[in-house]
């Protein structure tokens, strides 16, 4: 019988215990239930603009003033080499000369000519003269007078000839000397020491120092807002440069369909014949709407996007709340991490910016932060 109450009392106690600890647990669940812990979100206001800066870039190629294939004006065998490439040269150096040697004799040969055709002279002025005395005696016919001045117009003629011709081989010895025609860096070597070139050919090509100049197709719309002296923003590689609008093209490319742009770039730009050149162009778009980061933009239906707006809660309580709402929008333009949009949105409202991922539409929830928009 005592055993019979002592199990009793035991059992009496565990049941006891376990009553309170379930009294416990639910007491903390009924407290949490009551009290939601809302998330944060970061908002921002949506400020409007009735206009937004379209910036396009083309692209063209930088190409020094001048890029000339420069050889000789003749014809001949190479003597001398006096520069190659890479090789940074002066206006009026020495590049290359030919072998003058046959010109040099030609010279000679011409020297000679003249130099007899000057004792010829001499002997017939004489002539000329003695028989000029001798007719005022009645020694000397007018036929043989008309002969000697004849023939020393005739030596007076042949020497205006060798002159013309010595002339002419010392223009042709002069260029046998190539010199350089402006200052500028040897691009390409074309021929070596000792070949046999023909007329014209070029030897070496010769980039301008100091002249640096771009060329870029734009539309015709963009052209025909273009003026020339106008000032611009160039893009070569990771260096910006504001260049000068030097001409703008009077036809249209055929192929690419753009009008060309010369544009003179500052003497001091360190850029290199042919390098890949952009042109930022800004054009003010006048439509309505709103910037917004990137980051706000969920992926919508029917080509449209998303913008998660927060509007205030109606429950008295909880006047700290807000609810999330999904409307639908357009974008319009981007920019770096910026979106123009408009669509079901108005001024002064907050949207959410960040952390889309963690949200859905009709979740209540706290504001953290309010920052402007641009």
């Amino acid at each position: 019988m005592s055993i019979f109450r002592a199990n009793s009392r035991k059992n009496g106690l565990t049941g006891l215990l376990l009553v309170t600890f379930l009294s416990a647990c639910e007491a903390e669940v009924t407290v949490h239930a009551t009290q939601p812990e809302l998330q944060s979100v970061t908002s921002k206001t949506l400020t409007p603009s009735t206009s937004y800066l379209h910036t396009q870039e083309f692209t063209g190629t930088i190409r020094a003033g001048n890029t000339t294939g420069i050889g000789f004006e003749l014809s001949g065998k190479i003597r001398q080499l006096a520069v190659d490439s890479g090789d940074q040269v002066k206006e009026g150096q020495l590049l290359a000369q030919l072998d003058t040697r046959l010109l040099e004799a030609e010279k000679q040969e011409l020297v000679a000519s003249l130099s007899q055709n000057r004792a010829d002279l001499d002997l017939a002025s004489n002539t000329l003269n003695r028989s000029l005395k001798l007719k005022q005696q009645g020694y000397t016919s007018e036929q043989q007078l008309d002969e000697l001045k004849g023939q020393l117009a005739s030596l007076l003629a042949a020497q205006k000839r060798l002159k013309a011709s010595i002339y002419a081989n010392t223009l042709r010895i002069e260029k046998s000397s190539l010199l350089a025609p402006f200052s500028g860096v040897i691009s390409k070597r074309n021929n070596n020491l000792g070949e046999v070139i023909a007329l014209g050919t070029p030897v070496f090509t010769l980039i301008q120092n100091n002249n640096p100049q771009a060329f870029v197709g734009v539309p015709i719309k963009v052209a025909q807002s273009l003026k020339a002296a106008q000032d611009i923003s160039l893009r070569v590689a990771d260096n910006h440069y504001t260049a000068q609008i030097a001409g703008i093209g009077a036809e249209v490319n055929p192929i690419t369909r753009t009008v060309p742009l010369r544009l003179i770039l500052p003497q001091d730009a360190k850029v290199i014949n042919g390098e890949l050149t952009y042109l930022a162009y800004e054009n003010e778009i006048e439509q309505e709407g709103y910037w917004v980061p990137i980051s706000s933009l969920t992926d919508g239906i029917r080509g449209l996007w998303n913008l998660y707006v927060i509007t205030a809660g109606e429950a008295i309580e909880k006047p700290e709340s807000f609810s999330i709402e999904r409307r639908d929008v357009e974008i319009i333009y981007t920019k770096n991490d910026q979106a123009y949009i408009r669509g079901a949105v108005k001024s002064g409202e907050e949207f959410i910016s960040q952390g889309l991922h963690k949200l859905v539409v009709g979740q209540e929830v706290k504001r953290n932060t309010t920052v402007a928009s641009r």
